[in-house]
């Protein structure tokens, strides 16, 4: 969490301090002496802090717990550093598990210490003057609010992401607040700006937002470089549907705080955080009495001129990153906006020559969930999928590209189709020789995305082979496994999600979808 304090330093650091003391004593710790030093706060807690120093272009004061236990050590830094340029003070919290030797980091919790901060500092998510507030929970928007809110979201300067939650009709608004919007919310706090949308100001809210609407119990989470006019960038904003969200609230939690979290840590850091000299207590306790204290002190100037190096290092890898997400995230627009373009061309082909297909498609999924959901629903005959959904569901988290659910979602269309002209032996080969010739009635999928097996390598490694033998039923194969090979593309790169298949159309009329996912491992992914 980075934000900036609506108090001068001193008052922020006094409050900062008192919410500290405030959060160890409902950890159960000992309250810390004044002062800058290093106390132990726990038998097995070390709480080093510094209230009164300098920073390498202002004033700073600094607090870290370390929490050491046999999983490793949970560490939470706060920082509150004021520059003398600007004179802005920031104040940064930071929450993290350093694991033990070979272990894998858990996920760190919003720490009660944020909600407390945030709280009593009058915090905004930026240094220019209508940056947004940033509250511990959503704040309502009432109807004479969306002017402010909209100016907000279309900050040039904006740095947080913005959530904003909707209400479903007939739903009563303060019970719907309580009971889901709070809980679902509570893992972006500190990350984003929250908001929940009052029935009374949706219409003038989506009114404004022609191309970003959010209704309905959906959740819409508004990424910096909003452009309300363009509406191939839209899907960069990413929805999530109320059923997702009443499906399972703390999976929906964990969802929603995903993209907010990655954005924390790629997000260069303002300059009074930057280049902060090393944190260095003296006085209580010494290594002989806390062993792991001992291994967090710095003890001479040349570790001191290293761990600035690396912060400046690693300030200058987060503003590539950000470059490279923003340079993505325009492509993907650009290339879902073809995408569409392509998909509405054939569409109006099909009006004019009046070959409509002989199985409308309906509404498109806007999430691999909701694609699982209406496959499993047998909206396709000639499909059977045989995969784990939760891999597949998984997509939603682990991606942000909204193209690649409309590209799946072709597939299973085209495959269906095909799968009706197979199992009557009028397709004319195999699927991709029916893509290469796709009939007029009937779906398209582009050609040069139909793999129709894996390379000598991939099916010559034994590992790389065993995680391609996937489900089906015993009447395709006694064992219940076979090789799917043959795959779909689904999106462009070497690492994008693949839809793996079995074409049984000869046999049991059917074709077996035995995986949709991540990228299976070969020689690129590795």
């Amino acid at each position: 969490m980075a934000v900036t304090s609506g108090h001068g330093h001193q008052e922020t650091v006094a409050l900062a301090e008192q919410q500290v003391r405030q959060w160890l004593k409902a950890l159960h710790y000992d309250a810390p002496s004044g002062g800058n030093g290093r106390d132990l706060v726990g038998p097995q807690a070390v709480l080093d802090h510094v209230v009164r120093g300098r920073a390498v272009q202002g004033r700073l004061a600094r607090w870290r717990l370390r929490e050491f236990t046999v999983q490793g050590i949970w560490q939470t830094s706060l920082t509150v550093s004021t520059g003398k340029r600007d004179g802005k003070t920031w104040v940064q919290l930071d929450s993290e598990q350093l694991p033990v030797r070979g272990e894998t980091p858990a996920k760190a919790p919003v720490p009660a210490l944020a909600r407390g901060l945030l709280d009593v500092l009058a915090a905004v998510e930026g240094p220019q003057p209508e940056a947004a507030r940033v509250h511990a929970l959503p704040t309502v928007i009432e109807r004479g609010d969306v002017d402010a809110i909209l100016d907000e979201l279309c900050d040039p300067d904006r740095r947080l992401p913005v959530v904003v939650a909707s209400t479903p009709l007939h739903t009563d608004f303060e019970d719907w607040l309580d009971q889901v919007v709070d809980p679902v919310t509570r893992g972006c706090t500190g990350l984003a700006v929250l908001y929940a949308l009052s029935p009374g100001a949706e219409r003038a809210f989506n009114g404004a937002l022609e191309h970003h609407r959010v209704y309905g119990g959906a959740i819409r989470t508004y990424l910096p470089g909003l452009d309300p006019a363009w509406a191939p960038e839209a899907p960069r904003h990413r929805v999530m549907s109320r059923a997702t969200i009443e499906d399972n609230l703390r999976r929906a939690s964990g969802l929603l705080a995903w993209l907010p979290r990655r954005l924390a840590v790629q997000t260069p850091l303002p300059d009074a955080l930057v280049g902060l000299p090393p944190l260095k207590p003296s006085g209580l306790p010494e290594a002989d009495d806390v062993q792991p204290g001992g291994l967090l002190v710095d003890r001479d100037e040349e570790e001191a001129h290293e761990q600035r190096a690396r912060a400046e290092e690693l300030q200058e890898v987060r503003r590539w990153l950000r470059a490279a997400e923003e340079r993505e995230s325009q492509l993907a627009a650009e290339y879902d906006e073809q995408y569409s373009e392509l998909r509405a061309a054939r569409s109006q082909l099909r009006s004019l020559t009046g070959l409509a297909p002989r199985r409308p498609h309906g509404d498109d999924p806007t999430s691999f969930a909701e694609l699982v959901d209406r496959l499993e629903a047998e909206e396709f005959p000639g499909l059977v999928f045989t995969g784990d959904p939760r891999l597949t569901k998984e997509l939603d988290e682990q991606t942000d590209h909204p193209t690649w659910v409309r590209m799946a979602w072709d597939a299973l269309l085209a495959l269906q189709d095909y799968a009706e002209a197979a199992a009557t032996g009028t397709s004319g080969g195999d699927f991709r020789s029916w893509c290469e010739n796709t009939p007029p009635d009937c779906h398209a999928f582009p050609p040069r995305k139909v793999i129709r097996g894996e390379s000598r390598t991939v099916s010559t490694n034994n590992k790389w082979k065993r995680e391609r033998l996937l489900p089906v039923p015993p009447e395709v194969d006694p064992s219940g496994r076979v090789f799917m090979g043959a795959h779909l593309r689904i999106g462009g790169g070497g690492t994008a999600p693949r839809l793996h298949y079995h074409d049984d159309c000869s046999g049991t009329g059917k074709v077996y979808i035995g995986y949709i996912g991540l990228h299976l491992h070969n020689t690129r992914t590795n």
